[in-house]
Parts: C-alpha cells; structure tokens; sequence
C-alpha cells in the first residue's frame, strides 16, 4: 500500500525520497498516533529510541 504524498518527518520535515533503496527505506520509523500516521526519519529515531522504547507494551519486555 503507498502512502498519499511525500513521507515527511514528524520531528525534523526531512522527506523520503521515493527513490531511495529499500534497507535505507526500512530504517524509517512509523507510529500511530491517536489515528494519525506519523513518521521519523533515520537521524530523528536513533535520536529519540528511549521515547520510542518507552512506548511499548509491557509485553514486548
């Protein structure tokens, strides 16, 4: 399924070029916020990975 428009980071605005290498691609992270599809970039999810760990359900530890 493709996304309607550019992918866009929610943190930075950087966007994903739609060209870029699919490995590269994989490296974006999404998240669904109260119905909303948000996405950080590489940079960004590396930068904030304890806010994202923190998210997870008790039973993913």
């Amino acid at each position: 399924m493709t996304e309607p428009g550019p992918v866009l980071c929610s943190r930075c605005g950087l966007a994903r070029p739609s060209d870029e290498a699919p490995a590269v691609a994989l490296a974006w992270a999404s998240s669904r916020e109260r119905g909303e599809l948000r996405w950080l970039c590489p940079g960004c999810a590396r930068q904030h990975v304890r806010d994202i760990e923190g998210k997870l359900p008790d039973e993913y530890w």
